[in-house]
């Protein structure tokens, strides 16, 4: 028998294993890039119509576009900001500003973009003085604002079409604003009311990836637990909230301003509802930056808000162009000449050495202060 036989055992268990649904991904990739292959083949002529419109686009609209998508940055610092405030920890708005730029650009630029925009945010928070469990409190608490910001923007334009279409529909809209603040208020002073469901959803993630269930479970019930040592007050709650509701706003302006650059007139209600499912897609990491997913959502949105087909298709390409490639490229410039020397700085092991005394060298050659004398 030989005697690599152990060891390739031993490598061959170290592999990770996959996840029972290993194959999800591939099927929802494979059968995005088939729906986009046959509207293609069906809207050609349309999209080349639309690629030619872009350049008889209105600028002025366009420079309104571009005004809308760097005020959606802005309330991002300005969330970061309150909430590290509130925890004692002072940031410089052009610092915190810059950090989400860049942010911004490896998130939606590279594969896995929003693990190592994440990661990348948190060293920001941890060099600027916050401590680990603040950093990911931070995290946590800035991406549920975001995402309860997004659902009441969709809510928001589901009630103003259903305001004017059908009775039911605004009542059913009234119930989830109604829901989502009551909800959004339990989870910021009973935070312990969703670790059940933080359990359960990590659980799943896990499978998926094919690790241990309880993976990161410790780290999820540290930072619930970092919610009830917060001291964020309800105005500040207030204050970051009211920034998430404009990050949204400003960002359904810039797609807004990009369908009057086009020349497409759509209902502002349609439009939102359109931006709301768009992103809620975009949401799922299968392409960077959301790529053909959320043109998939956006484009047929457009077209029942009123526009036509090449006219949403154009606005499209701006609202891109815009809000996505133009941004990114700003985060990368800021990312490479003012985060780029930082890699060699861990934080972490700062905190740490300037904790811990200095060790005596048991090593004769080497320099060290003698003992003090006993007196």
């Amino acid at each position: 028998m030989s005697h690599d036989a152990p060891a390739s055992d031993a490598r061959s268990q170290e592999r990770p294993t996959r996840g029972k649904y290993w194959w999800l991904r591939w099927v929802i990739i494979g059968v995005a890039a088939i729906v986009l292959a046959v509207e293609l083949t069906l809207v050609w002529d349309q999209l080349a119509k639309a690629w030619r419109s872009v350049y008889s686009a209105n600028w002025w609209w366009v420079l309104v576009a571009i005004v809308a998508a760097m005020s959606s940055m802005h309330s991002f610092a300005q969330i970061q900001r309150t909430l590290l405030r509130s925890a004692g920890v002072t940031v410089k708005q052009w610092r915190s500003e810059a950090a989400f730029y860049a942010g911004n650009a490896l998130s939606t630029t590279l594969p896995g973009g929003p693990v190592l925009s994440a990661t990348f945010i948190y060293r920001q928070q941890r060099i600027w003085g916050a401590t680990p469990v603040v950093a990911s409190w931070q995290l946590v608490m800035s991406g549920a604002l975001q995402v309860v910001g997004l659902a009441l923007i969709g809510l928001g334009g589901a009630f103003m079409l259903g305001a004017s279409k059908n009775p039911l529909s605004l009542i059913f809209s009234l119930g989830g604003f109604v829901a989502l603040i009551v909800l959004a208020q339990a989870v910021a002073t009973r935070p312990e009311l969703i670790d059940g469901i933080g359990v359960r959803l990590l659980s799943w993630f896990n499978s998926v990836r094919g690790k241990p269930s309880d993976a990161g479970l410790g780290k999820w019930r540290e930072t619930l637990s970092s919610w009830n040592r917060s001291s964020l007050s309800r105005r500040e709650l207030g204050e970051a909230f009211g920034w998430s509701i404009f990050n949204w706003i400003a960002d359904v302006g810039c797609l807004l301003a990009a369908c009057y650059a086009s020349g497409g007139h759509p209902s502002i209600a349609g439009v939102t509802v359109a931006y709301a499912a768009a992103r809620a897609v975009g949401s799922i990491p299968l392409m960077p930056g959301g790529l053909l997913v959320v043109e998939a959502v956006l484009v047929p949105g457009l077209v029942s808000s009123g526009m036509t087909l090449a006219s949403a298709i154009s606005a499209m390409l701006i609202y891109r162009l815009v809000s996505w490639v133009f941004i990114s490229a700003i985060g990368w410039v800021v990312f490479f000449f003012m985060f780029r020397t930082e890699k060699d700085i861990d934080p972490d092991a700062t905190v740490d050495t300037a904790e811990q005394p200095p060790q005596f060298s048991p090593d004769p050659e080497a320099p060290h202060d003698p003992e003090p004398e006993k007196q």
